[in-house]
């Protein structure tokens, strides 16, 4: 399989055609071999517009989404960033390419995965990411305030905790509802007590573990 022409090909087809258009965004995703990040077994699927299974009931966003995501949080060279699911570590790769100088914080709730994600990091000289074991389904305020939060999972109901922590012009990445139709949202927060929400599309992800749910009425 011709890697290069494979990405290419996914970069030029899937991602541009996604309106993902930022040229840094784009450029990072030749530089970041997506391959490296994908289980052996699936390697051949690295580039295909589909969730590729992680084990332990996990999966990795398809490329094209992950790239969205990039784009539209906006990182900028020293912003802190928390990224709740560390997964396969692609997505935490990219964020800690663009915040050159900055730190990325990612939390992970199943150690092998954040232990694999250290050994690759490492490999490509990635000194500036923190990565963590924890539940941060419901917030993540130690490391805080941030510039930008990118939730890996969706969430049926968005924390307040999550708004909380961010410094004011801070950007959060979230997909939140519930299956079959979930929103993917950009919240800035504009100033203390304000934020703005930007309804980016529509789509359907698997839900962070131990997410918040939305009170149901018992009659």
């Amino acid at each position: 399989m011709d890697m290069e022409q494979a990405r290419f090909n996914m970069v030029e087809q899937q991602i541009r055609t996604w309106d993902v258009l930022d040229q840094d965004v784009l450029d990072l995703l030749h530089q970041v071999r997506r391959e490296d990040f994908v289980p052996e077994a699936y390697r051949n699927l690295a580039f295909s517009d589909l969730e590729i299974p992680l084990g332990l009931g996990e999966s990795m966003l398809p490329p094209k989404l992950e790239a969205r995501i990039v784009q539209e949080v906006g990182v900028k060279p020293a912003d802190r960033v928390l990224e709740v699911g560390t997964g396969s570590g692609y997505m935490t790769a990219l964020l800690a390419m663009l915040a050159s100088e900055g730190r990325v914080h990612s939390v992970e709730m199943v150690p092998e995965f954040s232990a694999g994600v250290a050994a690759i990091l490492k490999k490509y000289g990635i000194a500036n990411v923190t990565l963590e074991v924890g539940d941060a389904a419901r917030g993540w305020a130690q490391r805080g305030p941030y510039d930008v939060i990118v939730l890996t999972g969706s969430v049926p109901v968005l924390p307040q905790a999550f708004l909380a922590s961010l410094k004011v012009g801070g950007r959060l990445f979230a997909v939140v509802g519930e299956a079959p139709v979930m929103e993917a949202q950009l919240i800035t927060r504009v100033a203390e007590d304000a934020y703005r929400t930007t309804q980016l599309f529509e789509t359907s992800i698997p839900s962070l573990k131990n997410a918040m749910q939305p009170q149901r009425f018992v009659f």
